[in-house]
């Protein structure tokens, strides 16, 4: 039987051969498959991110960077195309990681362009936010700059944060380097931890409650006040009468990822939870959660963010092995099984479930090599 780590290097070389054979001409990756992802600047910070993880395709990644270097102007403005930039925060965050990895002065200027760019767009006080609100401190996916809904107005998903595009925008501010007292950091906290399942403990002068084991699992949720986009749905109400949502597999994952960016220790309470919830529900067959019969196809929609998401928290904890039901369990081997599976001959990877699009196999190839490339990490 060949050796898992030479399985693991062709597997990687393929995929990153199917990944460049489809790269544009301009340098830019666009889909055969989505309308969506056509105009280039969607899927191409993700896959020259992914690329940046082999040296045999580094070339191919620059390109694809350049491209995104590109579309900063002499004043340092981003270029958002005709139709604006389709995901704002995650071509910025993607596109920010790619630049610092890189860490050349042309690029460091680019770096910074991306980076004004997605500070732009947090949800705090100049964009007419409060502390107090719960969507204060996160990003959302709102294509122009964010601006708070007038009262009494029907808030839209647009103008509120959620953890995933949160997660991506922390990720390029540490990869940045900054420090956990930025205010950008300080202020993503507070959004960060609205989102966790999570009971300090029983504090009557601080107005707080004892957990409630049915919903203070430690894992995470996507967003606040909207049911139906917290794929594993509501678990139902509190004590306290609040609705409260199901932790589920892909978010739990991306609140590691903040709360360590956010400058947590490996040993804070709400970092040992989430690392505890991680344990219980340790599967790579499937997105873990308690998610409901009707909620199966939305479950499987997101299999490989769940792996990408989970291989980039636990390598950034420093977690080899993970506490499991079953006992310790070496983490990274077992997804790289899984992932060394589910690849078609032609190096791709693609899921069958369609709903948030990694049918395409440019979006499930990019997300199941920096999976890969992370769980091998280590």
């Amino acid at each position: 039987m060949r050796d898992t780590a030479t399985m693991t290097n062709r597997a990687l070389q393929v995929a990153c051969q199917f990944l460049t054979e489809r790269q544009s001409p301009d340098g830019a990756w666009r889909s055969d498959t989505y309308g969506v992802f056509r105009e280039g600047d969607a899927l191409t910070p993700l896959v020259a991110y992914a690329l940046l993880t082999l040296d045999g395709f580094r070339d191919s990644a620059l390109r694809g960077l350049e491209y995104l270097a590109g579309k900063v102007g002499a004043e340092g403005n981003i270029d958002e195309g005709r139709f604006g930039l389709t995901y704002p925060v995650y071509t910025a965050g993607f596109a920010v990681r790619g630049f610092c990895r890189l860490n050349t002065p042309h690029r460091t200027i680019a770096a910074r362009a991306w980076l004004r760019f997605l500070e732009a767009r947090q949800l705090t006080e100049d964009r007419g936010w409060l502390p107090t609100e719960p969507d204060f401190g996160g990003w959302g996916y709102c294509k122009d700059l964010p601006r708070k809904p007038p009262p009494g107005s029907m808030p839209l998903l647009q103008t509120m944060s959620n953890l995933s595009a949160t997660a991506i925008a922390l990720d390029a501010l540490r990869a940045a380097q900054y420090a956990p007292s930025d205010a950008s950091l300080t202020r993503a906290l507070l959004f960060v931890q609205r989102c966790q399942n999570f009971c300090e403990g029983s504090n009557p002068s601080k107005g707080s409650v004892s957990p409630e084991p049915e919903f203070d699992d430690g894992g995470f949720f996507f967003i606040h006040g909207d049911p139906e986009r917290n794929k594993a749905g509501v678990a139902g109400n509190d004590v306290a009468g609040r609705q409260r949502y199901r932790s589920y597999g892909s978010m739990t994952a991306d609140g590691l990822r903040c709360l360590l960016a956010c400058g947590l220790p490996r040993d804070h309470p709400r970092v040992l939870a989430t690392l505890d919830w991680l344990g219980r529900h340790f599967t790579v067959t499937q997105h873990p959660g308690r998610f409901p019969r009707e909620r199966a196809a939305v479950q499987a929609a997101v299999f490989f963010y769940y792996c990408w998401s989970l291989a980039e928290s636990l390598r950034a904890a420093g977690i080899v092995q993970l506490e499991t039901p079953a006992g310790p369990v070496r983490w990274a081997d077992e997804l790289t099984a899984e992932l060394l599976r589910r690849q078609n001959p032609d190096g791709s990877w693609i899921n069958d479930a369609v709903e948030v699009r990694e049918d395409d196999p440019i979006v499930a190839t990019a997300l199941a090599v920096g999976a890969l490339a992370a769980a091998n990490a280590l």
